[in-house]
């Protein structure tokens, strides 16, 4: 019996004075083969009295809503300022009211998260600067707004060990959306339909937490900061840009990039609020450098062809060179967002590795275009063979900054150095994940990469999702022409997308 269904039609009947006590005198179950509400301690129990009231105006009219914010989402946290999570209701659910056609009980959960970098992300708001674009226009729109903190790579305890390496962030955005199952009787919005968003290493966990769902290796990690025992799984995966498949992005990217040695390279700073602080530095790959892309360009070549990927009927495989079928597919995923710009009226007669003919864009040279767009990192582009990168850092230990992650840049290490233990590894891969036994891979997927963008491989986002084509699930994926690397640029496209994967 679906006893959310029962409680929160009443839920919107109720006076807001009666509103809290008759909810949390409900005992329900919370998601998936959770068990009763009483097994858990009362600290993971929604408190619909708890709230404050707000409103931004969005497109020119004001969106109200009630605003449950700093909730903390396991009952042993580590960082409470990150292991926690602000929920948002638009006030037309508590009178019985609908917003853009949904209601209390079948308003989907929007749940974006603040990662970038890998570094801790803070849960977002309304009013934010960064993140409180879409989590307005989300309000506006009738979703129900779940947005959770997460640890990251650099945060310590006050003994000054880390508490956020891998795989801490994947971790506390499944116990947020354990929570929200847990709770589902008790508060606004569909839990059975929860849609993650995010961006870069936050786009990244987003696609991580699609793909692993209920997936048994991390339940010893959830148990042991008290998570809610209730399901992990989402309905529908939104990832801009996701810097992902980590032990393969350093061969992907110099299959991508490679012939193209000079290299504009972000460096990158922390200030003390974890904002990144980025310069633009420039140079030419040294000869050493060049060397160590010519090894991770070939072992990308086996990676590619073992996964025996498929566009359709026809296999996407490379030669000995890296050219091939899944080049030539890529190359049309380029064609065909140059057809949509120019479609548009965007102008393309200065876009040198285009073949236009009769407004149609026949061709795509992808050497040209790689070297027209030119590399941004040097290799190994993830596993720093000096440790410098972020993803270095994310494969740390509690007492170990970092950490390589590949065998190659620990075999070929120019400072001292560990290696990632395959567990780790996996765990932050959602690859590892699409079709293993016993997880609930979310049934819809939309994947955005600008064709500006060159912080990894265009290969690793095709990689996924050719991958969750195959597995069955429902994949919007394109490549925005000219886009760099950024996310939620394209708004009232993704809550249309949304609309029809949850309607």
């Amino acid at each position: 019996m679906n006893t959310r269904r029962q409680v929160v039609p009443a839920l919107a009947a109720l006076s807001t004075a009666l509103l809290g006590a008759a909810l949390l005198g409900q005992v329900a179950a919370g998601g998936a083969g959770a068990p009763a509400a009483a097994a858990t301690p009362s600290s993971l129990t929604f408190d619909a009295q708890k709230y404050t009231l707000g409103s931004v105006v969005v497109d020119g009219r004001t969106v109200q809503y009630r605003a449950y914010e700093n909730i903390l989402y396991v009952t042993n946290p580590v960082d409470r300022k990150y292991q926690s999570m602000n929920v948002y209701v638009p006030v037309q659910y508590f009178a019985g009211q609908s917003v853009g056609g949904y209601t209390a009980s079948t308003a989907p959960i929007f749940l974006p998260n603040e990662v970038g970098g890998y570094m801790p992300g803070l849960p977002g708001t309304p009013t934010a600067n960064m993140g409180g674009d879409a989590i307005r226009a989300a309000l506006a729109h009738g979703y129900v707004v779940a947005s959770p903190g997460a640890r990251g790579r650099t945060g310590k305890d006050a003994s000054g060990r880390f508490t956020g390496k891998a795989p801490a962030a994947i971790v506390d955005l499944k116990a947020a959306v354990a929570y929200l199952h847990f709770n589902d009787a008790r508060m606004p919005g569909n839990a059975e339909r929860i849609v993650s968003n995010g961006t870069s290493a936050g786009g990244a966990l987003s696609a991580l937490l699609g793909a692993s769902g209920d997936n048994r290796d991390y339940q010893p990690y959830l148990k042991a900061l008290g998570a809610a025992p209730a399901s992990t799984a989402i309905y529908a995966v939104s990832a801009y840009c996701p810097i992902t498949n980590l032990e393969h992005a350093d061969a992907a990217y110099e299959w991508q990039f490679s012939g193209v040695n000079d290299y504009e390279q972000l460096k990158f700073a922390m200030d003390t609020d974890y904002k990144m602080q980025r310069t633009l530095v420039k140079g030419t790959l040294t000869a050493a450098q060049i060397a160590v892309s010519n090894d991770l360009k070939a072992q990308f070549i086996p990676y590619l062809n073992g996964l025996h990927l498929r566009n359709g009927a026809q296999p996407l495989t490379l030669d000995a060179s890296g050219n091939g079928t899944f080049r030539t597919y890529v190359a049309s995923l380029i064609r065909d967002s140059a057809q949509k710009a120019l479609d548009a009226g965007t102008d393309l007669s200065k876009v040198t590795y285009l073949t236009v003919k009769d407004g149609r864009v026949t061709d795509v040279d992808f050497g040209a275009y790689a070297r027209s767009i030119l590399r941004m990192k040097t290799p190994a582009a993830f596993d720093g063979l000096s440790l410098e990168n972020g993803e270095n850092d994310e494969f740390g230990t509690a007492t170990v900054a970092a950490r390589h992650f590949t065998a190659y840049s620990q075999q070929h290490t120019a400072v001292p150095a560990t290696q990632a233990d395959p567990l780790t590894v996996k765990l932050m891969n959602p690859m590892a994940y699409v079709q293993a036994p016993g997880t609930r891979t979310a049934a819809h997927w939309r994947i955005r990469v600008g064709t500006a963008d060159k912080d990894t491989s265009l290969a690793v986002s095709a990689i996924l999702a050719t991958t969750l084509r195959a597995s069955g699930r429902s994949v919007d994926y394109a490549l925005p022409w000219n886009v760099p690397h950024s996310g939620d640029y394209d708004l009232p496209e993704l809550f249309r997308w949304i609309d029809t994967a949850v309607k």
